[in-house]
């Protein structure tokens, strides 16, 4: 089963980054507010980042703050396409469905995503 882990980063503030293992890469997410269960919050999608995050807590290189881990574990991806991620989350503390949606941006505006974990009835 792959591998997820949620991240808090603290750096410019705080933010969260959702990390899901795909083929030797983590496809990382940062969300800026706390997770909230059926609660959809803005996301962006940033760079795939290395597996090494699964496991790491600590500075990040280059100056870039510091992360800790809140949660870890494997998935079960149920949707995966270029702008529709869904997956299902085995984690100490996530448990259940996890969704992120981008959002087509309008001419000009910056692509961005939402998150939402759960309540998807």
């Amino acid at each position: 089963m792959p591998r997820f882990v949620l991240l808090e980063h603290d750096w410019n503030g705080v933010h969260w980054d959702f990390m899901l293992e795909d083929g030797g890469v983590l496809r990382t997410w940062a969300i800026d507010a706390p997770i909230v269960p059926g609660r959809e919050l803005p996301a962006r999608a940033l760079g795939d980042h290395r597996q090494i995050y699964l496991e790491y807590e600590g500075e990040v290189s280059g100056q870039r703050g510091r992360v800790r881990r809140v949660d870890s574990g494997t998935y079960r991806p149920l949707v995966w396409t270029a702008d529709h991620v869904r997956v299902k989350l085995e984690g100490a503390h996530m448990l259940g469905e996890v969704e992120l949606r981008c959002i087509k941006p309008e001419s000009g505006e910056t692509v961005s995503w939402n998150f939402r974990m759960g309540n998807f009835d």
